[in-house]
């Protein structure tokens, strides 16, 4: 953020939910001094919608999705269930809840299995046999009750990002190519060598296929803001699949999602100075609505 521009405060929230150095009130004017507030937060308790009703209830402007797009975006199971209404292609896949296991899923292996709520890749494993199911839902189970199964796409991996409210616009697509058997969370987090092509090289027509894609699954789900929509193409049919849907991608200086707009035309200080615009004239928006007679 450019000092000259932004006066900036830093609320450090720790994996146990403490403030530091201090809580964000929930009471409409209890904030002074706080124009607008930029989560930088992954997974359950940021980037699930309840951070954001926090900073609804407080009447603060906020970067990035709402409660509900918040909400459904994290949940894989529910994404997919929107998309599925809009006519947007999304792999196949199986759901299982509680404890309780009946069946498996109506498609060959390879299976993906996974927590319906979490982010980077995390409790994810691949199963090849029947013999790996138990395992896998046991290490899903530790982090949702809700677990998902996918079936397994061999092809390509891309991500798009997406900017905007009533008007989102995407980027330039990435293609990420893995190190690993598939883009885990050591590969995308501890290894260093997975690596990234900006933008990706394929044809016009699959840029425009995925930028299309992209702005509308972040339409389905009622995204504003910002999100990065990640993407599978499968390499016996060339056909896209929307995987999922992040509503606050990494925004360092070196993640994917400000590293597709400056390929766009969008410099890294810009894209945040267009982020707090958007924030800025959203709550604009909701101010004008009544919630009473």
């Amino acid at each position: 953020m450019d000092p000259a521009k932004y006066d900036v405060q830093r609320i450090l929230i720790t994996k146990e939910g403490q403030w530091q150095p201090r809580a964000i009130s929930p009471e409409p004017g209890g904030n002074p001094g706080i124009d607008v507030v930029f989560p930088v937060l992954h997974g359950t308790f940021g980037e699930d919608g309840t951070v954001q009703g926090l900073l609804e209830l407080a009447d603060l402007p906020y970067v990035g999705a709402g409660v509900l797009a918040s909400a459904a975006s994290m949940d894989k199971v529910m994404m997919k269930r929107i998309c599925l209404q809009m006519g947007l292609p999304v792999v196949d896949y199986w759901v299982i809840r509680g404890e309780w296991v009946s069946g498996e899923p109506p498609f060959p292996f390879p299976w993906f299995v996974k927590p319906a709520n979490l982010g980077s890749s995390v409790g994810i494993s691949k199963v090849n046999n029947r013999e790996e199911f138990n395992a896998a839902v046991k290490y899903a189970r530790q982090f949702d009750t809700k677990v998902l199964f996918e079936r397994g796409i061999t092809g390509r991996e891309f991500e798009c990002s997406v900017l905007g409210n009533e008007d989102p616009k995407a980027s330039v697509p990435c293609e990420i190519l893995p190190s690993r058997d598939f883009y885990d969370y050591e590969d995308k987090y501890l290894l260093n060598q997975a690596k990234t092509v900006v933008p990706a090289a394929i044809t016009p027509a699959e840029t425009a296929e995925i930028q299309r894609l992209a702005v509308a699954c972040y339409q389905a789900v009622g995204c504003e803001g910002m999100a990065r929509v990640d993407f599978l193409m499968e390499a016996a049919t060339g056909q896209f699949f929307i995987n999922e849907i992040n509503t606050i991608p990494g925004f360092t200086s070196i993640s994917m999602y400000p590293k597709m707009w400056e390929a766009s035309g969008l410099p890294y200080s810009q894209l945040i100075d267009r982020l707090i615009e958007l924030a800025l004239e959203r709550h604009q928006a909701r101010g004008a609505l009544r919630y009473s007679r």
